[in-house]
């Protein structure tokens, strides 16, 4: 049975992490003393679930969990610091901290350690996420004991609800762009001033113009969605902020 270690302290560990091909050995007294921290673990860096929505979407809400008093975001996982350096380059992970359990020495103090030799794995972590302030744990989030990769409670959007239930979360925003256009750089700057995170697609680098008619049915640029909703050029996005 998994431990839930609530009310615990974490395990002292040394990470051994290269940053700029060089050696660099973190603690967890670096990571964890005097801060409020949010961590999900999880199987393997480039598998699946971990790569399309776990990290990602803690990394999309990084903000707003800071906004409401987390200090940093921790993804742990029993892989070593090549690999998750590799991942971290390869994904939008800007926002979280990737540490490399190498030996599963966290994991295992964790009670989360765990056989996945039928994937051929070895031992690995269990899913699970938790709040842990100044080193203490305050809540966990261990996905069921069930066949296959459970992934139903340590997600980003359950911590932050744990968090604070009211909490504003971000919506999604995009524009098409081209380069040298004075109105997308205008939108770009109405969406800064906003506050607002956005996705560039830049034509003819991203996307063509077949696929701006598409999706917006307009031939021009900028063309900006926000929250699945198709706004427009630059002056009805500036009207949609009351400006």
């Amino acid at each position: 049975m998994l431990n839930n270690k609530e009310g615990q302290t974490i395990p002292a560990v040394t990470f051994a992490t290269r940053d700029n091909d060089q050696w660099v050995n973190r603690t967890t007294e670096e990571l964890f003393a005097n801060k409020t921290v949010v961590v999900f673990s999880l199987p393997g860096a480039f598998t699946p679930t971990c790569s399309s929505t776990h990290l990602p979407r803690f990394n999309e809400l990084a903000n707003t969990f800071k906004a409401n008093g987390v200090d940093d975001i921790i993804c742990m996982s029993v892989n070593d610091t090549f690999v998750m350096n590799a991942w971290a380059a390869d994904q939008e992970a800007d926002n979280i901290t990737l540490i490399p359990d190498g030996n599963g020495e966290f994991t295992d103090g964790m009670g989360m350690l765990v056989d996945k030799n039928d994937l051929g794995f070895g031992k690995r972590s269990w899913r699970y996420s938790m709040l842990v302030k100044n080193g203490v744990v305050e809540k966990m989030f261990i996905e069921p004991e069930v066949d296959g990769d459970p992934f139903e409670v340590s997600d980003a959007d359950t911590m932050l609800e744990y968090i604070n239930p009211q909490a504003k979360k971000p919506e999604a925003v995009s524009l098409f762009t081209k380069p040298g256009c004075p109105f997308c750089k205008k939108a770009k700057e109405l969406l800064t001033e906003q506050g607002l995170a956005f996705e560039e697609i830049v034509l003819g680098k991203d996307a063509s113009l077949t696929s701006l008619k598409a999706i917006s049915g307009n031939e021009t640029v900028p063309q900006v969605f926000i929250g699945g909703k198709l706004i427009g050029g630059s002056e009805a996005l500036a009207q949609h902020f009351g400006q």
